[in-house]
């Protein structure tokens, strides 16, 4: 029998600095991180205030200016604010934490970590919503630098019309100017986030603390009543305003994306201390201003502020809406490494940009994808009215399945009883639903664009999920079992070298066909052979102690498999460092390192693969496995070619 070890406390596995994931030092304090919160959660949902209201009263879908629509849309907002993101987001969803870290995969990693619990139909539908849920962000992430660029440069056309020729142009600079900067970093950047948009804040609270102070009675629509008969009035055409209100709550999902890099308490206390009461303020002065000077809907936002601040308002508005930007390509880089890690995209070049933060990562194919598609929409809407019509349709069908993947949670993993975590599903998925149906008024009006994006990032997920499930089956299904393979090494002993061989594959069972071919052409072996495979856990990390598992075989063999979290970058020199602690014996010097290559052949089938839909591509690419987590200088690699399919 195999002698099995697993790594446990031992004392050459204290945890290195170096070696540990991303965790918050416990000297910081919630004050810094709450500051650092504001900078990166906020600044979607922080900049609303330029195009929410105005989107209401403004464009195809706008209703009439008068009071009684006024203190609809108020009302709406306020109480959008008050259950989707106060209650819902900052109530319950922060609290569905996997190992501290937040977003859908976390979701979803949490919920399949109770595989036993659910059937496979369940688990098969919980898969593809989360990856259809991510595959959104990505079209949110496409048009939140747009809009946001745009909606802050447009106020110059508010100062002057003279500088509206100039208006797209700056817009173009400005998002270039954002992507280019990418590769350098965020390290930098990221340390004045968070005092600029606490200037931001403060500015916009008290430019709306004047005008409801010139109109007070706008604070009467915190009253739910004002709500109801704003639909009573309105009918259908209030329905469909509800693709505008739901502007003010985009960016929602950005508080529990980044639950791990700032923790739930400093997000509810930046939340409710700063953010959530200036952006009411606002919203409130913005309808206030309107009860009164109903010409200034062309721009209610900076109509709040003084001839003489329009200026600097303007730039601090850029500002804001390139730091709001910034955290949605940060996101979608992010979204990018946690789905190679799940295995559901292909590898792409990661550019890790700090020695210090793990998380700060460049992905140059995402970055230049993303500045094309934010250039096409601006020059092709021109105005952030129009492009308007495009936001909101991402937003709200990412709101109705984070809302359902929160029900099974509830009751799945926390173990509420259906009668107690209905209620508070059924509130939101309420909100959610409302918003989402509205939004399809706005399909037409570009709407269509972010769900085509989702689309096409979705195929590529589940194909190419489905497509490493079938390149295992071919690989691997036919493999000599490795204890066939040692026992004929017994009856045929092969020459032995000094050193170590490292075999990287991918499957932990079986004979990896690297091996078999290093042995048909080589004809020896090394001293000590270790079959590698790295495996992604559902958690966002693994702790040491529990990411090796080593199987000691006989004639010189070990088994090693390491685990890694999908927020973890693999890193094989640590791996082997770890194992070394178990008496696996290791000399860098007078390492190995062997991995495969398969190289797969264009074939084109009458009939699909089994699971695998008609209209799914099926061609065949050229692929080779070359892990991100290559080995530093200095060590061997050798390269065999495997058996094509």
């Amino acid at each position: 029998m195999p002698d099995v070890h697993e790594t446990g406390s031992d004392a050459c596995l204290a945890p290195q600095p170096s070696d540990l994931p991303p965790h918050r030092k416990p000297d910081e304090k919630t004050a810094a991180l709450a500051l650092g919160a504001l900078g990166v959660v906020y600044g979607d949902i922080g900049t609303s205030p330029l195009y929410a209201v105005r989107e209401c009263f403004n464009g195809p879908h706008a209703v009439e200016l008068n009071a009684v629509n006024l203190l609809g849309v108020a009302s709406l907002i306020f109480w959008s604010l008050i259950i989707v993101v106060s209650i819902k987001y900052v109530g319950f969803i922060i609290r569905a934490d996997n190992r501290g870290e937040g977003g859908i995969f976390a979701l979803l990693g949490l919920i399949l970590g109770t595989a036993n619990q659910l059937k496979p139909k369940l688990r098969s539908a919980v898969t593809v919503a989360a990856i259809f849920g991510a595959s959104l962000l990505y079209g949110e992430g496409i048009i939140t630098p747009s809009i946001s660029v745009l909606s802050a440069i447009e106020g110059l056309e508010v100062a002057t019309e003279a500088a509206k020729p100039f208006i797209v142009p700056l817009t173009c600079m400005v998002l270039v100017g954002l992507f280019v900067v990418q590769k350098r970093g965020t390290s930098g950047i990221g340390k004045i986030f968070g005092p600029v948009m606490v200037i931001w804040f403060l500015t916009i609270a008290a430019a709306g603390t004047g005008a409801i102070l010139q109109s007070p009675r706008i604070l009467t629509a915190v009253n739910p009543w004002h709500a109801w008969n704003f639909f009573s009035v309105n009918h259908l055409h209030g329905f469909v305003v509800l693709g505008s209100v739901v502007l003010c709550i985009t960016g929602s999902e950005a508080l529990y994306a980044d639950l791990g890099h700032f923790g739930a308490r400093a997000i509810r206390m930046t939340w409710l201390g700063i953010a959530c009461p200036a952006l009411l303020l606002n919203y409130f002065g913005q309808c206030a201003l309107l009860l009164d000077h109903p010409e200034a809907s062309f721009h209610p936002f900076y109509a709040l502020v003084p001839p003489p601040a329009l200026y600097p308002m303007v730039a601090l508005s850029t500002i804001a809406a390139i730091i709001a930007s910034q955290a949605l390509i940060s996101g979608a880089f992010s979204l990018t490494q946690q789905a190679i890690q799940l295995g559901f995209s292909p590898r792409v070049h990661i550019v890790h940009t700090s020695v210090k933060v793990k998380g700060q990562i460049y992905i140059p194919s995402i970055n230049y994808a993303l500045m094309f598609a934010c250039l096409i929409l601006v020059l092709s809407f021109k105005e952030s009215s129009r492009l308007a019509g495009a936001y909101g349709m991402a937003v709200t069908a990412t709101m109705n399945i984070t809302s359902l993947l929160l029900l099974i949670a509830m009751v799945r993993i926390w173990h509420w009883p259906l009668w107690k975590a209905l209620p508070p599903v059924a509130l939101f998925l309420c909100f959610d639903v409302s918003y989402f149906s509205a939004n399809l008024f706005k399909f037409l009006d570009g709407g269509w664009i972010a769900l085509v994006v989702a689309l096409l990032v979705a195929t590529v997920f589940t194909s190419w999920t489905k497509g490493r499930e079938e390149l295992r089956r071919q690989l691997y299904s036919g493999l000599l079992p490795l204890n066939d393979f040692l026992t004929d090494l017994e009856h045929h002993p092969l020459g032995r070298v000094r050193g170590t061989a490292v075999f990287m594959t991918i499957s932990s069972e079986g004979t990896p066909p690297t091996l078999l071919h290093h042995v048909k052409h080589n004809h020896m072996l090394h001293e000590h052979v270790v079959l590698l495979t790295i495996r992604a856990a559902d958690t966002p990390t693994v702790a040491d102690e529990d990411r090796l598992r080593i199987e000691r075989l006989p004639s010189g063999f070990y088994r090693l498999v390491a685990w890694y979290g999908y927020m973890e970058t693999p890193n094989v020199p640590k791996v082997m460092r770890l194992a070394a602690c178990f008496s696996l014996p290791l000399e860098p010097t007078k390492t190995t390192y062997y991995l495969g290559r398969e190289t797969l052949l264009t074939a084109i089938s009458a009939s699909p693969p089994t699971g695998w839909s008609n209209w799914e591509p099926r061609f065949a690419f050229n692929l080779t496995i070359l892990p991100a987590f290559m080995p530093a200088g200095g060590i061997q690699l050798l390269f065999l070619d495997g058996s094509g399919c």
